[in-house]
């Protein structure tokens, strides 16, 4: 099995393009919630998503500002690599065909509204990257909505380790979209709230963000043959499904623990190792308790005492693309040494018996990290991330 070393990634969120934007509105625990402005909210319950203020927006066009960062990060071209890109396809597409079918007269206005359907097709985007950027094959679209980009890292990493590739572009993307945020909204998933409050006494619901990043992925012999130094390890990786319900988790968090199990199984280290996760934390009323659940699995008597904080409380949920912006977060946190905090904490919650991080980053040295993410369905998945390692 080849040890897989992450050389470079790109990201972009509501705190803006980059890294260094990323870093400056997490680890600050300053929320990027706002009112909505990309589309009208009044008709719904929720207004608010912290959405990039600036210019139009596509996930095309943030995942090529990502994987230009990426690849500059990393000081390779990435020629040839496989890319796998979680995504549900461009919503923007969707809504503009549904306009124009529904205002068409002729047989012109029906060809433009076909087209617009082949550009939201999910396949279409790993496709037009890799194109763009001269990447390999296979050029995958995972859709398995909050797990996509997570599942996407853990394929790169898979193929990379028994040596089907030296090198694998991963990541996702997604932008707040009318299509997305109406179903939610319908749902109650949204709180009306300007601000999430994950694992916190009162919380009402989750909101969506901007959202996309791309991640370098390579084996280590080969990252140190051409003299890459890199950023962070993903030592495991693991999957599970709970089928507890269409929408909701398992009330226990099984599945959830079982892909942190597996994950830690594949990195060969134990639970008592990591000193940081990086939760789900939606901030819903059901998805917290059944984390904390999972994570009492997980760590035992520890689970009080391990620092886990929901990072999404500050860039929102980027739904596809949230596994690998939270990898990149991760990352930062084991290289800096200093751990993101959970915002718009108020009281805790006995249901919720963690230590989430409440409102301020927190100076810690880790050396291994936990990054979980839960998807409807009863889809769950999660990582194992480890610090720099040195040569």
């Amino acid at each position: 099995m080849h040890e897989v070393v992450v050389t470079g990634y790109g990201v972009f969120t509501a705190f803006g393009p980059g890294v260094s934007a990323l870093r400056r509105g997490v680890f600050s625990g300053t929320p990027a919630f706002a009112e909505v402005n990309r589309f009208d909210s009044s008709r719904y319950r929720a207004h608010y998503a912290a959405e990039y203020s600036v210019g139009a927006l596509s996930q095309l066009t943030v995942l090529r500002s990502c994987v230009k960062e990426a690849l500059s990060c990393s000081g390779q071209d990435g020629a040839g690599a496989p890319v796998l890109l979680g995504t549900s396809g461009d919503h923007t597409s969707n809504v503009e065909f549904w306009r124009a079918h529904a205002a068409r007269n002729d047989d012109e206005e029906n060809d433009s509204a076909g087209a617009g359907v082949m550009h939201s097709l999910p396949g279409l985007l790993p496709e037009l990257i890799g194109e763009e950027f001269n990447f390999g094959r296979p050029r995958l679209a995972f859709v398995n909505a909050c797990v996509a980009a997570t599942n996407a890292i853990a394929y790169g990493a898979h193929l990379i380790s028994i040596g089907k590739a030296q090198s694998v572009i991963c990541g996702g993307a997604f932008v707040v979209n009318e299509d997305v945020f109406a179903k939610f909204d319908s749902g109650r998933a949204l709180t009306t709230e300007a601000l999430m409050r994950p694992f916190s006494r009162g919380r009402k619901g989750l909101l969506h963000g901007d959202g996309a990043a791309i991640l370098v992925l390579e084996s280590a012999e080969h990252a140190w043959r051409r003299g890459a130094a890199p950023l962070g390890i993903v030592r495991g990786w693991g999957l599970a499904a709970d089928a507890h319900h269409p929408v909701q988790p398992h009330p226990a968090g099984r599945g959830l623990a079982a892909a942190a199990r597996a994950a830690l199984r594949v990195a060969g280290v134990s639970a008592d190792e990591v000193g940081y996760v990086n939760a789900h934390g939606t901030g819903t009323p059901r998805n917290d308790p059944a984390e904390a659940l999972a994570l009492r699995q997980i760590f035992g008597d520890r689970a009080g005492r391990v620092p886990v904080s929901s990072t999404k409380s500050t860039t929102g949920h980027m739904l596809e693309a949230t596994g690998a912006v939270e990898a990149v977060i991760t990352l930062l946190a084991l290289a800096d040494g200093l751990l993101p905090p959970t915002a718009g904490f108020v009281d805790a919650d006995p249901d919720c018996p963690v230590d989430c991080v409440p409102l301020r980053a927190r100076p810690a040295p880790v050396s291994i990290a936990l990054s979980l993410n839960a998807a409807f369905g009863g889809a769950n998945a999660a990582l194992v991330l480890g610090a720099p390692p040195s040569r």
